[in-house]
């Protein structure tokens, strides 16, 4: 049996506005708030209500087989909140349906860890104590932001009680090993999951490559790629930025078509099934 984790990134960055040398010990707002409005409902718009949308819909289609996971990064549920709340009902209604488990991350989405532990881990605190508040949920899984990683952060991390996290499938790292299996760090409890760049790139970045070779990428094509995985791996993360539905890839370039007719194709094989973070652990 192959299992699908589906893992999606969700973060807008706070726009710094233009600040002349006048403005120092003038003005300590940093951040252009009518930009980051502008932004954030036009992403809203074109992919976190629609995605969220379609998503509920698919988990409702199949009866709970189908699962799917989220980081929301602190400085993005701030916006959410700020700009567009509604944003914030549809992610708790995707946790609401059981089939949706969140993660947890630093709060501003940052390299705290390569530069202090303590920042860090402050950091970590604050994003749990942010998921917690919102969506009362308190997550087992943790990603290190663009997933960086290392075996350090790994022990400090399973120090914070978390039970898994997720890193790059690298072939300079992996060598002749497959990301599609669940690993354990030398040493340590803590469980990995790596993700298998390739079909995740397929979808994220080669989607509307019409000089691809496998362009134009149908679901049923897809899901053939991920039972082929069976006998070679046990396990397929497929780990994307959210905006990659709607904002990345357009929906006229037929994302979501293609989105909503993929659970049924991964699981008309019966070897196949999805699975969230943690129940791959």
């Amino acid at each position: 049996m192959v299992s699908t984790c589906f893992y999606f990134q969700v973060h807008q960055p706070m726009r710094i506005k233009k600040y002349s040398v006048f403005s120092i010990g003038n003005d300590s707002d940093y951040f252009d708030g009518n930009k980051n409005k502008e932004i954030f409902r036009k992403v809203a718009a074109k992919c976190y209500l629609p995605a969220n949308s379609l998503m509920l819909d698919l988990i409702e289609e199949f009866n709970g087989e189908f699962k799917i996971s989220y980081s929301l990064s602190g400085v993005f549920l701030e916006q959410a909140e700020m700009y567009m709340p509604e944003v914030i009902t549809s992610f708790q209604e995707l946790m609401d349906s059981g089939c949706v488990e969140l993660l947890d991350e630093t709060y501003h989405h940052s390299l705290s860890f390569l530069y202090s532990k303590e920042e860090f881990s402050s950091q970590v605190r604050l994003h749990r104590t942010k998921i917690k508040k919102m969506f009362n949920f308190s997550p087992r899984i943790f990603r290190n932001t663009e997933l960086i990683y290392n075996n350090e952060l790994a022990h400090h991390i399973e120090g914070m009680g978390y039970e898994g996290i997720l890193a790059e499938g690298a072939d300079k790292l992996l060598g002749w090993r497959s990301p599609n299996f669940l690993y354990k760090p030398a040493g340590k409890n803590i469980r990995l999951l790596l993700k298998n760049y390739k079909l995740s790139d397929d979808i994220a970045f080669r989607f509307s490559e019409k000089s691809w070779k496998e362009y134009p990428l149908t679901a049923p094509k897809f899901s053939n790629w991920v039972s082929d995985v069976n006998g070679n791996g046990n396990l397929v993360n497929l780990f994307m930025d959210y905006e990659t539905f709607g904002e990345h890839q357009w929906e006229d370039k037929g994302i979501f078509e293609f989105l909503r007719h993929l659970p049924g194709s991964i699981l008309r094989n019966k070897d196949n099934n999805f699975v969230t973070p943690s129940e791959a652990v």
